[in-house]
């Protein structure tokens, strides 16, 4: 059985991964009100993954992969990209809001083009991490 917080973190990855999605369908239709609401959900439960996830790791430290089989090499290519992806989108996370908040919508929209897919990624990764590494099949 999976310790608890680890669970708690992949819920939060998913449900951010849902939230963001909304998100884009809504302002795909024009919808900014529900756009943003999403958006502000999507970037709460975000955060609220980001202080679960430090405060899990600075209590636990770094968790091994378990197993030595060919499984490995597929965590680790997941891994990497989803570490660097992850540190990296948050200044990008903060200056697209910055720029909505100051109805920078063009300077908002050019972020966003590139930063979406980037936290989607991240989020989705973080509950196949969250699946390979606490959940293996």
């Amino acid at each position: 059985m999976a310790p608890f917080q680890p669970t708690l973190n992949a819920v939060l990855n998913a449900i951010a991964a849902t939230l963001l999605v909304l998100g884009w369908l809504q302002i795909r239709k024009g919808n900014e009100v529900g756009h943003r609401r999403f958006m502000v959900g999507a970037l709460t439960v975000t955060s609220l993954f980001l202080i679960s996830y430090l405060i899990y790791h600075w209590r636990v430290g770094s968790v091994p992969y378990p197993f030595e089989d060919w499984t490995r090499i597929v965590y680790f290519v997941i891994l990497v990209p989803h570490v660097l992806l992850a540190a990296l989108q948050v200044p990008f996370i903060l200056l697209a809001v910055w720029r909505a908040i100051r109805k920078e919508f063009d300077l908002h929209k050019k972020i966003t083009r590139w930063l979406w897919p980037v936290w989607m990624f991240v989020s989705v990764t973080g509950v196949l991490i969250y699946l390979m590494l606490y959940r293996p099949f």
